[in-house]
């Protein structure tokens, strides 16, 4: 197929100055098994370590069981007020425990903050059993979600991280699941900030350390066994960027807010975030040929943002390359081209570019006519 590319020198994205290239130090080595800093509206990697590294990710799988929750709350099947019925095997569960009794009945939104606030596996696996019948086929239904994800490095045997053969994940898929706890369920999302949690006279903190150390930060979920040592997913906001770090096989509790703690000063301090584009901005209109409409906008499906170095001064340049001839019926979200930012030789970001709105056939003549003229026009071109 015939290309064009169409080059815009969107100057006005970033200031101008006659200053060299930002230089980014190198991040701080952290005493960790592998970690991960990610930009939470772009997606983009900052800081890495053994990234895909299959790891026991201990209760950080929580995550995943209460984003599952949480996502059937939202969906309307279940409200906050329905109650879960707790079993012997969920009394029983050793490790945390947001102690329940067997055989009582317990609110779902007081279940989802045992989860997450206590990181109880008795909650857990109630969760678990009610959605599924069991806690085994819960973790098939979380390893669903994962695949939907991107999240190509995980396995759940079970739903509260309890040490189990074939049981795993990496920093790279918790930090993306922390990214969709964040993004797909923002009125629930401030559960991982509260800092206790009181259940039959019980009263809990949460066990991450961050919720108090630094007011920027506001979740997410820690995790500890033998097996995976002491793990943190920590995210935190700072003049409009949010950043999220995940900290797996630390030595110690102290240790892994620590070492997150200066995952997350070292983005802060070299990185930001801006948003480029709305979601069905308009970034081109081009002709449409044996439509009923001559000319379609074309843009982008979702907003973009860039991860980019703090005091970065210079042009972004916006490459659009769209089909040259655009020819009805087209329907709306339908990719026709590409839209690439590169700044310094650099890519920062491609994106699929669609079309804003649909555009029906022509009428019979209509569409002879512009037969000819399309026929001429790529005779000439």
């Amino acid at each position: 197929m015939v290309m064009r590319l169409l080059t815009l020198l969107a100057s006005w994205i970033l200031p101008l100055a006659a200053s060299a290239a930002v230089i980014v130090p190198q991040p701080p080595a952290l005493d960790a098994s592998a970690y991960v800093l990610m930009d939470a509206d772009s997606g983009h990697i900052l800081v890495e370590k053994n990234p895909d590294q299959r790891l026991a990710p201990a209760s950080l799988t929580k995550m995943m069981s209460s984003y599952v929750a949480v996502h059937e709350l939202e969906l309307g099947n279940v409200s906050e007020d329905t109650p879960i019925p707790i079993s012997v095997r969920a009394w029983r569960k050793g490790g945390s425990k947001m102690f329940v009794r067997e055989g009582t009945q317990v609110p779902l939104i007081d279940l989802l903050r045992g989860i997450i606030i206590q990181s109880g596996n008795d909650a857990t696996v109630a969760v678990a059993e009610y959605f599924s019948g069991s806690e085994e086929a819960f973790a098939g239904w979380m390893n669903q979600y994962a695949a939907r994800f991107g999240m190509t490095n995980t396995n759940f045997v079970n739903a509260t991280g309890w040490p189990a053969d074939n049981h795993y994940s990496t920093a790279r898929d918790m930090a993306i699941l922390s990214r969709h706890i964040i993004k797909d369920h923002p009125t629930y999302y401030p559960l991982y900030a509260e800092k206790y949690y009181e259940w039959n006279n019980i009263r809990q903190p949460n066990r991450n350390k961050l919720l108090w150390r630094d007011p920027t930060v506001d979740g997410l979920k820690t995790g500890h066994t033998d097996e995976a040592g002491y793990c943190l997913a920590a995210t935190a906001v700072r003049d409009n960027t949010r950043l999220i770090a995940v900290v797996m096989g630390t030595r110690s509790e102290e240790a892994r807010a620590r070492e997150t703690q200066k995952l997350l000063a070292y983005g802060f301090r070299y990185f930001e975030t801006r948003k480029l584009y709305d979601a069905g901005a308009e970034l081109k209109v081009q002709h449409v040929w044996k439509g009923k409409d001559e000319q379609l906008a074309l843009g982008l499906q979702d907003e973009l943002y860039l991860s980019l170095p703090r005091g970065l001064r210079g042009e972004i340049e916006v490459n659009i390359r769209t089909d040259e001839y655009l020819i009805a019926p087209l329907s709306k979200g339908q990719e026709v081209g590409t839209v690439t930012l590169v700044a310094e030789g650099e890519v920062l970001a491609e994106r699929p570019l669609i079309a804003l709105a649909a555009v029906e056939e022509a009428g019979f003549f209509g569409r002879f006519w512009d037969g000819i003229r399309l026929f001429f026009a790529r005779l000439f071109a």
